[in-house]
Parts: structure tokens; sequence; C-alpha cells
């Protein structure tokens, strides 16, 4: 499992803070937004926008606010105009961590950035450092029968279909992703998250000390409200994974 999906699972066990959530609801809302603005206001015809909806219906975003948001990003209403870039960094143990941002101020989010690097042990690399390291790909985390799953996602168009705990693993390319999350969605028991995201070409393993540094640096950077989503390649160990959770 890559570092950004064994961290949600950390984050989700650990339960969500009311704070913590209207922040998450913030950057869902502003990645509809931005997507709407950049590519159309109608989600048949904006996979960016579709994608974004069905993320931000997963959190129990409410609707009004996703209608809000799609009008801001096309104009029927004032919005602010936010600016899209990519940070590139390292964290302990040589962990690879790709930031992407959506700022309305892009000397305030660099600023916050760097700084929440050097405070938890991290380095803020040049762009291209490590963005060679992730590929955009489909990704979705279900729950079934496994040989269902399989024939339903391999026909489908997925990629890769691989047991992670008591779930799977489904990886595509980003074309057909919602024809697999369709196709899965009809046979698998339980839809534990689906989304088009970064994914780690390979893992760097982390022991207990630096596992705990580099989610700490995670943490802290998704804290920033300008940091729309950290990915990394970390790979915790199942004991390891134990002891965090403890």
């Amino acid at each position: 499992m890559s570092g950004h999906s064994k961290w949600s699972t950390i984050k989700h066990k650990k339960g969500a803070k009311d704070a913590q959530r209207g922040k998450l609801f913030a950057k869902l809302v502003k990645a509809i937004e931005v997507a709407a603005r950049e590519g159309g206001g109608d989600p048949t015809g904006n996979a960016t926008l579709s994608h974004a909806i069905d993320k931000a219906k997963a959190a129990s975003v409410p609707n009004d606010n996703i209608d809000r948001a799609i009008k801001r990003g096309t104009g029927e209403v004032e919005g602010v105009n936010y600016e899209e870039f990519w940070y590139e960094g390292y964290g302990p143990g040589g962990v690879a961590l790709l930031l992407q941002i959506l700022t309305d101020n892009r000397n305030r989010a660099a600023s916050d950035v760097r700084s929440t690097f050097s405070r938890n042990g991290g380095n803020l690399g040049e762009p291209g450092s490590v963005a060679y390291l992730f590929e955009q790909k489909g990704y979705l985390v279900v729950k079934g029968d496994e040989d269902d799953i399989m024939l339903a996602a391999l026909d489908a168009g997925a990629e890769d279909v691989r047991p992670s705990d008591e779930s799977f693993e489904v990886v595509t390319e980003p074309g057909v992703f919602s024809a697999v999350r369709e196709a899965v969605g009809s046979v698998a028991t339980d839809v534990e998250s689906a989304e088009v995201t970064q994914l780690p070409k390979s893992v760097v393993p982390l022991d207990r000390s630096n596992a705990s540094k580099v989610l700490r640096l995670v943490e802290a950077l998704e804290d920033l409200d300008d940091v729309q989503e950290v990915f990394s390649n970390f790979d915790i160990p199942d004991e390891v994974m134990a002891e965090l959770m403890d």
C-alpha cells in the first residue's frame, strides 16, 4: 500500500476532529471550483470536475456547497482566483514528497511550505527532483469476492488488482477510471476509496523512528490551507503500523 493510502488509514482510525473536517471540506470545495473554472461546470464533459465532486461527496460535503463551488468556478457567482502548482521535496528516510498547491497567494504558500519542511526534518527540492517517481493513476480500494472483483476490474480495463490486508487495490489508467469504478462498484461489498491520484512507482520502507517523523511532516503539510494534497512513496511495515496505532 502506498504511503498516501496508509496515512489515510491512520487518520481514519484516529478519527477526524471537527476543525480538521472543516479544513478538508474547504480543500475539496476549492478543488471543485478550480476544476469548474478550467474545464466548465458540466461534470459529464469534465472528468477532473467529476472526480472532484465524487471525492467531495464521499467525504459528505453538502450538495449546496458543491453547487456553489461550481458556480464560483464558472463565474455565475463571485469567487477567488486560485493558482495551481506543485512543490517537491524529501522527508526523513529519503522519502519523496509531491505537493499539489491551490492558492490565491503564491508567496504565502511558498513561505509556509518551506518553513514546514525545515521544522520537520525535510528538505524542499528543485522542480523535477521527485515528480518522476510518481505517475497519475486511477486507484480504488474495495472489499468483496476476489474473483468477482478481479474479473470486473480487468474486463473494464484495469491495469492491476492486488490484495491489501482485507481489501483489494485496483489500479487503472485515468482514462478508464470511471468505467472501472462503475464495474467494480457493481460487485464490491464496499468501496473504501476511489480517486485519480499520484501513485509512487516504487516505495521506501520505513522503520519506527522514520515512520513517526515522516507522518509528522505529512500531517503538518496537510494542515496548511494552501496544500491541497500530499503524495509520498513511503511504506510502513505492518508491525510498525501496529505500533503507530497504539
